[in-house]
């Protein structure tokens, strides 16, 4: 994932929002990135245009080496659905679904065939230390084991890039390092590379390079540990 002089504004009643400005980013496989500063300052924005939520308005998005196109938006939506994976502050589970029909979620809507699906997510259940949670909703989860599904779910499709929005913000410290170190070892077992946008200093030193957005504008690149 990479991108160039990328521009993004709003409107905010009659007032335009600059949320970012020129911002330029590259993301290589099995690295971990920290990106940090206050709020309002485009975090969000930045997160769903490198997760293709959102596009650039003007400026370059490059997915694994391809230049995206502004107007193929199935372009965008095929490469969401087999090469990106999100993990949120608040989980973000369907609670009506065990751990297991979570994790399956995405690869349902792959359309991969029901036996390879049943493997990986066991599998994804088994690398988080789930193996024995399947048939549990998350509100028999405790929030670390939610977490904990929320990442199986993102990485059983095996992306290319994980965009992870305040992923601790919601846990206590033990867990907190828990989920962290996770994030680490699966970045080097997979090559999948790892966004993080956080206010939470624990995450920093199980990142590569820690990053700050603040009005708009992206600096550092720094060694976060």
């Amino acid at each position: 994932m990479a991108l160039e002089g990328v521009h993004r504004s709003y409107m905010l009643g009659a007032s335009p929002i600059r949320a970012l400005r020129g911002v330029g980013l590259r993301l290589w496989p099995g690295e971990i990135v920290a990106v940090t500063g206050p709020s309002g300052s485009g975090k969000s924005t930045l997160l769903n245009i490198c997760g293709l939520l959102d596009r650039a308005e003007r400026g370059s998005v490059y997915f694994d080496g391809t230049l995206l196109a502004d107007d193929d938006e199935a372009q965008r939506t095929l490469l969401r659905r087999r090469a990106v994976g999100f993990v949120f502050q608040s989980f973000h589970l369907v609670p009506v679904m065990n751990a297991h029909d979570n994790v399956d979620y995405p690869l349902a809507l792959l359309g991969l065939p029901a036996a390879e699906r049943r493997r990986r997510v066991g599998a994804a259940l088994d690398r988080v230390g789930l193996a024995g949670f399947g048939k549990h909703r998350p509100d028999q989860l405790s929030g670390g084991q939610r977490q904990r599904v929320a990442i199986a779910r993102a990485i059983v499709k095996q992306p290319r890039l994980v965009i992870a929005d305040e992923p601790t913000a919601s846990l206590d410290a033990v867990t907190a390092g828990q989920v962290t170190t996770l994030m680490r070892e699966l970045a080097h077992e997979q090559g999948t590379a790892f966004l993080v946008a956080t206010h939470d200093e624990r995450v920093l030193p199980h990142c590569d390079r820690a990053l700050m957005l603040d009005d708009g504008l992206l600096a550092g690149g720094h060694h976060a540990a």
